[in-house]
C-alpha cells in the first residue's frame, strides 16, 4: 500500500509521519522543543527554526523506519506552508522540496488549520471503535495560535463561524499560566493543578459570552487574572491558591468554548461536533463538551490526543485526501505564508487584511 510523507514544522514541533492512502496512520513521529523555549516561558522563533534544521532529518527518517517502509513506497510529500513561523515553515517546505526532488515524487502543500479541522478524521489509536469526523460538522480548533468555529461540508469546502478578536484560547492558558509561575508549557501545568481546584472559587470574566455573534475574546480574562494577583498582594501564592485560580481560568475559557460550539452546531443544523488543536487535550473541555453534546444529542468527535498538539499525521492525512483527487502543488509555486487561511488556494500567497 502506497503511503504519504507528511512532514509539519509551523512551530516549534519537528514531526514526520507516514499514513496510508486508506488513512493508516504507520508511523507519527514528534521531536519536541518544550526544553529548548521553557527557559524564555514561549516560543523563540530562530531558535525554533534553528532546532528544526537539526531534527527534521533524523525525524523523517525515524518515521520512515518506524512504518518499516522505503523512500519507494511513498506516493507523495505533504507539507505544511502555513500559518505558522516563517523561519520554521520554510525548513519543512525546503527539506520536503529536496527529497521530492531526489526521489522524484508529488508534493502537496497543506493548511496547518486545516489539517487541525480534519485531523478527526483519522481512527483513535487506542479506540478504534470511537466515530471519527463525517461532514457535515461544526469543528472547534483551539490552540495556542488560533481558536475558531468552522463548518464543515467537505474537505475544502469550509465556513468561518466564529473566530478570537484578540488571544487564541491556548494563548490565554499560557499567560495566565506565566502570571502565576508555573512552567512552560502554561496549558499542560494549569491542566494538571486545575485538577485540585475549584472552579467556582473565582468569578473570572466570560469573554464575548452573550454577544449574538461566535466569536471569542480572551484578552479580558488575561486582564482579571492580572488584576486579581496584583490585588491580593506580593506574597507567595499557596498551592491551594494556585490551584484555585488555575482552574476557575480554566473554566471560564472552556465556558465559552463549549458555549459557542453548541450554539454554532444549533444554528448550522449539524448533528456532529469536532473538536481538535492543543487545547482540545485539555481534560475539562473534553468532559464538559461531551456532556453537553450528549445533552443536546449531538454526536461529538474529540480529536485522539496524540492528534490535538502540532503533529504531521494530520498533514499527511489531509495531504492522502488532496492526492485522492489529484490535487498536487508546483515546487515553484510551494512557499511559506504566516497568514495563509483556511480555504485559500495552495501555492498562492493569502494576505492578511489592512
Amino acid at each position: 500500500m502506497k503511503c504519504i510523507l507528511g512532514i509539519e514544522t509551523s512551530c516549534d514541533e519537528t514531526a514526520a509521519s507516514v499514513v496510508e492512502l486508506t488513512g493508516t496512520v504507520r508511523s507519527n513521529v514528534v521531536a519536541t522543543q518544550i526544553p529548548v523555549h521553557a527557559r524564555y516561558g514561549g516560543v523563540v522563533p530562530e531558535l525554533a527554526s534553528r532546532n528544526h534544521v537539526m531534527s527534521i532529518l533524523p525525524v523523517v527518517r525515524e518515521a520512515l523506519n518506524s512504518a518499516y517502509l522505503s523512500w519507494s513506497g511513498l506516493a507523495a510529500i505533504a507539507v505544511t506552508q502555513g500559518p505558522g513561523l516563517i523561519g520554521a515553515l520554510l525548513v519543512g517546505i525546503q527539506t520536503a522540496k529536496s527529497l521530492a526532488y531526489a526521489f522524484k515524487l508529488p508534493l502537496i502543500a497543506v493548511d496547518h488549520v486545516e489539517a487541525h479541522v480534519t485531523a478527526a478524521m483519522l481512527s483513535n489509536p487506542k479506540h478504534p471503535e470511537m466515530p471519527t469526523a463525517t461532514p457535515p460538522y461544526v469543528a472547534m480548533v483551539a490552540s495556542g495560535g488560533h481558536t475558531a468555529l468552522y463548518r464543515v461540508d467537505a474537505i475544502g469546502n469550509y465556513t468561518v463561524l466564529g473566530h478570537t478578536l484578540d488571544d487564541a484560547a491556548g494563548e490565554a492558558f499560557d499567560k495566565v499560566a506565566k502570571m502565576m509561575g508555573l512552567p512552560y508549557p502554561g496549558g499542560l501545568a494549569i491542566d494538571r493543578v486545575s485538577r485540585e481546584g475549584n472552579p467556582a472559587a473565582i468569578a473570572f470574566p466570560r469573554g464575548m459570552m452573550g454577544a449574538a455573534n461566535l466569536d471569542f475574546s480572551f484578552s479580558g480574562l488575561k486582564t482579571a487574572v492580572r488584576n486579581y494577583l496584583a490585588n491580593r498582594g506580593s506574597f507567595p501564592l499557596s498551592s491551594i491558591e494556585i490551584a484555585d485560580i488555575a482552574a476557575s481560568a480554566q473554566e471560564a475559557i472552556v465556558d465559552v468554548l463549549v458555549e459557542k460550539t453548541i450554539r454554532a452546531a444549533r444554528g448550522e443544523h449539524v448533528r456532529q461536533v469536532v473538536l481538535s488543536g492543543g487545547v482540545a487535550a485539555n481534560h475539562r473541555l473534553r468532559e464538559r463538551l461531551s456532556r453537553r453534546c450528549e445533552e443536546e444529542q449531538v454526536q461529538v468527535v474529540l480529536t485522539p490526543l496524540e492528534y490535538c498538539t502540532d503533529n504531521a499525521a494530520m498533514v499527511a492525512n489531509l495531504g492522502r485526501l488532496f492526492y485522492s483527487r489529484g490535487e498536487f502543488t508546483s515546487p515553484d509555486a510551494l512557499d511559506a505564508y504566516a497568514n495563509l487561511r483556511i480555504g485559500s488556494p495552495r501555492g498562492i500567497r493569502v494576505r492578511e487584511s489592512p
